[in-house]
């Protein structure tokens, strides 16, 4: 397992922005106000050379009355148990307050990792004079640092690595092998929750508030002997529906997740049915080209009503006609009922999202399927299909060379790709086909 480092400190100090800054990506959410980080946000980094999970914790301590302040402690404590080091950060410009020491003799009495603080917001060697107070709270590690300019970060990194634990062989081969599922819907249709019962612990904060999820949370675990990278995302309302702010960012990074995502799990809400927007989400995951599954959670609502029950099985198999093979599963989160069949679903579309095919098999299935049903005369001309082959999998993609790409008919497309699919026993992975006009190799003209 790659070693865990948990960012902690008082709400609003920079915490998400050297998060940001170390994994090179602009995954956590940043604002000025206070509180917009809630759950652990789980992201990768590199620590002089070495792989490391870094964790986004809320802001440590925040005020009773704030929005899920008992949630937010939860996910504080649950990253400071699972860290091999604890990096504390303040802000040097508003100087060192009593939530800051409270904080340093919490830590003092509880963590038994080591603890890194550093005081950001420290732009200048004049900020650094100011921020000498700190020396006060007599602790091992202390830096001065710039998150948003990267002062200082450098020496704060070589410590850091003097205190990983020891490099474990395996890592690297962990993280390749390592599955990665986006879980996609409108919110409150039950992905933290799911998330919570699939790791069996409250790993991203739940409630019945649209809108709790802010961030798309990432979050490792190992199911079986086998590790996943579940990432939880903000709730996708209808676009005219979506605040600007922080809203408008959560759902732009909730959509580029599935770009990070080998398979993406669309939830729906049995007790609502399907919506225009739950097509968009599974539209938006196959044109992503990664793996799809329908998740139907709420199912307990419907059972034992056989007419509304009917209704929502009727619009499943009308909303998947452009995408018959995806699997669509059942399932109550809530009570757990179903939810054991999504991990060896996703390991099954896994294997087959990653499928190399055989060059010699696919061409003789192609051969076959072209007699069966020769393409068809377009304009007086008859596409030929010369061969074809795998270029790239996730998904398997085959490019087919034809002697006019143009002369392809949506329909016969949709011909090929299923049979192809029936052919090569792809039962529920996309399947990617590319058509390119054979050149004659002079001139680069196409042949006639």
């Amino acid at each position: 397992m790659t070693p865990i480092v948990a960012i902690v400190g008082r709400p609003n100090v920079g915490k998400s922005t050297l998060f940001n800054r170390l994994t090179r990506t602009r995954q956590a959410l940043v604002d000025d106000m206070p509180g917009v980080t809630r759950d652990r946000l789980y992201g990768r980094a590199k620590i002089e050379g070495r792989a490391v999970t870094l964790v986004d914790t809320g802001g440590f301590d925040p005020p009773a009355d704030q929005a899920f302040a008992a949630e937010v402690h939860a996910q504080i404590e649950m990253a400071l148990n699972e860290a091999d080091v604890i990096l504390c950060l303040a802000d040097g410009r508003a100087g060192l307050t009593p939530q800051d020491q409270e904080v340093a003799r919490y830590l003092r009495r509880t963590a038994t990792k080591p603890v890194v603080w550093a005081v950001n917001k420290v732009d200048g060697p004049n900020l650094e004079d100011a921020a000498a107070e700190f020396y006060s709270l007599g602790v091992d590690h202390l830096f001065f640092i710039s998150a948003a300019h990267a002062r200082g970060v450098p020496e704060l990194l070589e410590t850091l690595a003097e205190l990983l634990p020891p490099e474990d062989e395996d890592e690297a081969l962990a993280d390749q092998n390592e599955v990665r599922l986006a879980l996609l819907g409108r919110p409150n249709v039950g992905k933290s929750s799911l998330i919570n019962r699939l790791t069996g612990q409250d790993r991203v904060v739940v409630s019945d508030v649209p809108g709790t999820t802010r961030d798309a949370v990432d979050t490792p675990v190992e199911i079986g002997g086998k590790r996943y990278l579940l990432i939880d995302t903000a709730g996708i309302r209808r676009q005219g529906k979506v605040n600007r702010g922080l809203e408008k960012a959560g759902v732009f990074r909730s959509l580029r997740a599935v770009e990070r995502a080998h398979v993406g799990a669309v939830l729906i809400d049995a007790d609502e049915g399907i919506t225009d927007q739950d097509l968009r989400l599974c539209g938006h995951v196959l044109d992503s080209h990664r793996a799809l599954i329908l998740v139907v959670n709420k199912w307990d609502l419907v059972v034992g009503d056989e007419y509304r029950k009917g209704i929502l099985l009727r619009e499943v198999e009308e909303a998947l006609r452009f995408a018959p093979w995806a699997p669509v599963l059942y399932m109550s989160v809530k009570n757990g009922h179903g939810v054991n069949k999504l991990m060896p679903t996703v390991d099954k579309l896994f294997a087959e999202y990653n499928q190399r095919l055989n060059t010699a098999q696919l061409n003789q299935a192609l051969t076959q399927i072209t007699e069966h049903h020769p393409p068809p005369m377009t304009k007086g001309k008859r596409l030929k299909i010369y061969y074809g082959s795998q270029v790239a999998s996730r998904p398997p993609t085959v490019v087919l060379m034809v002697n006019d790409p143009k002369r392809v008919h949506f329909s016969y497309r949709r011909y090929l790709t299923n049979e192809l699919r029936r052919a090569l026993g792809l039962t529920i992975a996309p399947l990617r086909l590319i058509f390119r006009g054979k050149q004659d190799g002079k001139g680069g003209k196409r042949r006639p």
